[in-house]
């Protein structure tokens, strides 16, 4: 079990660290998109430096006239 807590806690912090090259954190301006954005690259963590590179879309529905 401690083998496996570590890896997590590795996996997570590779993530961030991939989150913030791509400078997710920075600006103040947040939204659906980015915030997705954020926490699917930091849980995809390794993932991101070979090639993966997930995004999120967030459509609101309009309302109807």
């Amino acid at each position: 079990m401690r083998i496996g807590s570590v890896i997590v806690v590795i996996w997570l912090l590779v993530g961030f660290l991939a989150a913030g090259q791509r400078h997710y954190f920075s600006g103040s301006s947040s939204n659906c998109a980015k915030a997705g954005n954020t926490a699917i690259t930091v849980v995809a963590g390794p993932l991101n430096y070979i090639g993966v590179n997930p995004k999120v879309k967030c459509d609101v529905p309009q309302p109807s006239q």
